[in-house]
């Protein structure tokens, strides 16, 4: 099996924060792009319900744990954190075949 880890990130807002958290989750993007081991790192917004997502692609576990570690990473989710309606949902997911 692949030792790739992909990782899909839902997070839940209210309406009324939802500029502010789109802001925030775009701060993740160019950091983690340029951390050794990130494969693709990437935003999206759904207009349907409201959501972001942040889908990523890891070489390996170790990239992923690094990524993790990062003060970017500790830095936009101590002001993320309180406008989130919950937990960010991780998907975790590994490619069956190369």
């Amino acid at each position: 099996m692949n030792k790739e880890i992909h990782i899909i990130c839902e997070l839940n807002c209210r309406d009324t924060d939802r500029a502010k958290v789109g802001e925030l989750v775009q701060r993740f993007v160019e950091p983690a792009k340029s951390e050794a081991g990130c494969l693709y790192y990437d935003a999206y917004y759904d207009q349907q319900t409201g959501k972001f997502y942040i889908l990523d692609g890891w070489q390996n576990q170790a990239a992923v744990d690094t990524h993790v570690q990062h003060p970017n990473v500790a830095q936009v989710m101590s002001e993320l954190r309180p406008l989130l309606t919950a937990e960010p949902k991780l998907t975790l997911l590994t490619r069956l075949a190369d």
